[in-house]
């Protein structure tokens, strides 16, 4: 069976910057800082005290029934607010669809972390009686993908991904793969992360992996900046519809983009530490299955975590994987503003490089005030830069080593 082409017809997003993509888009472009100070909880004997944090979320809005939404970790919920969005944006209406032939692929970095810390403490507390029925199926990190199945009767395959930050670029690289390949017609796909609890801060923060920057946390994500001393924890999900073409033009959807090219790879060198080989083979691996020579990409929105030897490595993994043509490249990091969604940033940024297509503009890096000598590409960097983008590549590198990479182009017939 000859390969199908594969394209992108609706997109949703919960972010720190917004409850919708038009709304994460918007703050994006102007430069906006999700990372706020924690409230929610006591954090004060944290050495990081602020994190990227989704506000005034109510989830029972987003389930058709209540009783759901209550039985459903956090990450959950965020998974189904985004793939609501993404199923209204892309017209589809699962009443015209064959179930059997439309997936869920959504993955989670951690999945349930505050059903586990909650139950947890209810263990300790209250004794083994008190824990919840229900901490399972929230906690585990297959339950976002079955909970959209069940929501709307989608019978396709359907599971998730983990590979830490690479997550959900994984997951929509393997809707890509299935669709190609037959398996479906339609795949809802992306990630969800909800780890601001103090049981997540406390871990990142025992690995001094976080910024603690607590005087001015809007300012704490600063990738490929020479005083940049850790990423920023967030929280939030993002969707995309990936369908095969020829559903996509029977249906009458609107086609914001094709998805050409996917590369996935392993560093094998370090549990936490890049090697920066891997990141290489995923972007090459990605370019060559969607045929495109590195002079053809226009922008890279950037795994750049803002961690002092993350952002060293990928400058150095682009400058290896596209040659000359890396000086001339836009790249940005917009985890400078959303903090690090983990395992929902890859799909959050193929969105946000969609949008520069559709828009043709470019996200800024912003807090970039001190470039790092050892960073020295074109970033973006503090203003949004209006500029023609056809072809657009996310990277997500994650813990363990895992790597992921994918490609999208302005979709032209």
């Amino acid at each position: 069976m000859s390969e199908r082409r594969v394209v992108i017809t609706g997109m949703g997003a919960i972010t720190p910057l917004g409850p919708d993509v038009p709304t994460t888009w918007a703050n994006l472009l102007a430069g906006k800082s999700g990372v706020s100070p924690i409230t929610e909880w006591d954090a004060s004997a944290y050495d990081c005290r602020f994190a990227a944090q989704i506000t005034g979320f109510e989830p029972r809005k987003h389930f058709f029934n209540e009783k759901d939404a209550r039985r459903a970790d956090r990450y959950s919920q965020l998974a189904m607010a985004s793939a609501k969005e993404a199923v209204r944006d892309g017209g589809l209406d699962p009443k015209q669809l064959q179930p059997e032939r439309v997936g869920v692929l959504i993955g989670s970095g951690i999945g349930g972390l505050k059903a586990l810390s909650d139950q947890h403490e209810n263990l300790l507390v209250k004794g083994p009686q008190r824990v919840s029925p229900f901490m399972i199926p929230m906690m585990i990190t297959n339950m976002a993908a079955g909970l959209i199945a069940i929501e709307f009767g989608f019978q396709g395959p359907n599971f998730c991904v983990v590979t830490a930050c690479a997550t959900s670029n994984n997951c929509i690289g393997e809707a890509w793969r299935l669709i190609r390949d037959h398996e479906a017609e339609v795949i809802l796909a992306g990630g969800s992360e909800a780890a601001c609890v103090p049981l997540g801060l406390s871990g990142f923060g025992a690995m001094k992996a976080l910024s603690t920057r607590n005087d001015e946390p809007e300012r704490a994500s600063r990738p490929f900046d020479k005083d940049r001393d850790g990423f920023v924890l967030g929280e939030g999900a993002a969707t995309v519809v990936v369908e095969e073409l020829e559903h996509a033009k029977k249906r009458g959807a609107k086609i914001l983009a094709e998805l050409t090219g996917y590369g996935l790879t392993c560093d094998a060198y370090h549990m936490t530490s890049p090697s920066g080989v891997g990141a290489v083979r995923a972007m090459q691996q990605t370019l060559a299955r969607a045929k495109v020579s590195p002079e053809q990409v226009d922008y890279i929105n950037a795994h750049g975590t803002s961690t002092p030897v993350g952002d060293v490595m990928e400058t150095d993994a682009i400058k290896t994987a596209f040659g000359d043509h890396a000086k001339k490249l836009a790249v940005s990091s917009t985890k400078s503003m959303t903090g690090h969604l983990l395992g929902a940033a890859g799909a959050a940024e193929l969105i946000f490089c969609i949008k520069a297509i559709e828009n043709n503009v470019l996200p800024p890096t912003i807090n970039l005030d001190n470039p790092d000598p050892a960073c020295d590409l074109d970033y973006v960097p503090n203003r949004a830069r209006e500029a023609k983008v056809d072809v657009a590549m996310s990277n997500s590198f994650g813990f363990g080593g895992h790597n992921a990479t994918l490609l999208v182009r302005r979709f032209n017939g």
